[in-house]
């Protein structure tokens, strides 16, 4: 994307976000959502997860709606100290 230097903090993450659904797109839906869920779980550290809820606690804007769907698989982070 060539203008994500520019992007804010929301934005950069609803993108990330939005490729991982892409990569389950030829899935059925209860896949994707598993799938997008397991790599969130495993891949983005707490601190990313704890913006992945604000931005859904939000309404999701921006999110397709598989993604919004696999939040409540999402594993949620403790609070930061």
């Amino acid at each position: 994307m060539s203008h994500e230097g520019s992007m804010t903090g929301d934005e950069k993450l609803v993108y990330m976000a939005n490729q991982i659904a892409s990569f389950f797109e030829s899935m059925n839906q209860a896949e994707a959502v598993d799938g997008i869920a397991d790599h969130i779980n495993k891949f983005w550290e707490p601190r990313m997860r704890r913006h992945f809820f604000d931005i859904v606690e939000r309404g999701g804007k921006g999110l397709k709606p598989v993604v919004v769907e696999a939040a409540a698989k999402v594993k949620r982070p403790k609070e930061a100290a």
